[in-house]
């Protein structure tokens, strides 16, 4: 039986528990119920946090994973039906959980492991320009993996269509050392060349600046990170899509929170319902986007 220790702390302007035990340190932030920082004892970071973080209210810190819902990146970039669900003028990147603060329900011990709940209660028909009744959850679990599910109930009346995206930053000794293993074969939307529909050959290599979405993955992706000897895995489920981005030079450079070779030390592969895997929710259903994160030696 692990034995885990909580605290609160005070980071810039957000409230913060760090979470402890005899294998791993769990940093995250009310606002967004945002995962800052994973760290196995004894190893590098798992999660990523940039060197030049801003904590502050109403802006979505560089680090870890934030929960983009209930849409992703550019809300124009969605289909109709998820753009019809927002009435507002000026729609925030990657939605509207991120910024907000979320409710902790409960920390508590589930045998070996440690369950944190969060929930978000202005989904419930408070959320600006969005006037939908969803009950909104998000549950981590930390234990021999770290899990993260995202829950979804559709509480009103009419359908309701969404995206969404656990946003992980995985911290690498050097992403021009590291590779993707998982998305041999896959088509993806090369975004950065006016979202061509492209093929990938096989594993993905960091030569430059990358934000594709690949299509029909598998439930198994990984990071292989030679230098440090560790495979990344992310298992999913309740999707068929991911995202993997990194800035490089001189995007990096653009970034306030990202130090100029903050590029080469993160990337990221964000397990989401995006393009045609968005999803429709009738009235009483639900969806859970779900992600294990998990380390091994090679």
């Amino acid at each position: 039986m692990a034995t885990f220790k909580v605290e609160t702390e005070l980071h810039g302007e957000l409230n913060c528990w760090r979470i402890t035990s005899d294998r791993a340190e769990l940093l995250i932030a009310q606002q967004g119920a945002q995962i800052l920082s994973y760290q196995r004892v004894g190893e590098p970071p798992l999660l990523w946090l940039s060197d030049q973080a801003i904590f502050q209210q109403g802006k979505s810190v560089r680090a870890g994973v934030p929960v983009c819902w209930p849409w992703f990146g550019n809300l124009q970039r969605n289909p109709a039906a998820v753009q019809g669900m927002y009435l507002g003028k000026q729609a925030p990147a990657h939605g509207l959980a991120r910024t907000r603060d979320w409710k902790l329900l409960g920390i508590e011990e589930a045998g070996s492991a440690l369950r944190i709940e969060f929930e978000l209660p202005e989904a419930q028909g408070d959320l600006p320009d969005w006037p939908h009744d969803v009950e909104l959850r998000l549950t981590v679990v930390m234990g021999d993996a770290l899990e993260l599910t995202l829950t979804s109930r559709n509480l009103g009346n009419t359908p309701v269509t969404i995206s969404q995206a656990l946003h992980s930053y995985f911290a690498v000794s050097d992403v021009r050392q590291a590779r993707v293993e998982g998305v041999e074969g896959l088509g993806y939307i090369e975004t950065l060349a006016d979202w061509e529909q492209r093929q990938e050959q096989g594993a993905l290599a960091f030569t430059g600046e990358t934000d594709r979405i690949y299509l029909n993955t598998p439930a198994r992706l990984s990071i292989v990170d030679p230098h440090w000897d560790r495979r990344i895995t992310l298992t999913s489920s309740g999707s068929r899509s991911a995202v993997i981005w990194n800035p490089w030079t001189d995007r990096a450079r653009e970034l306030p929170d990202m130090a100029d070779d903050g590029w080469q030390r993160m990337l990221c592969i964000e397990t989401a319902n995006v393009w045609d895997d968005v999803v429709e929710l009738k009235p009483g259903a639900s969806t859970a986007l779900k992600v294990a994160i998990g380390c091994e030696v090679i």
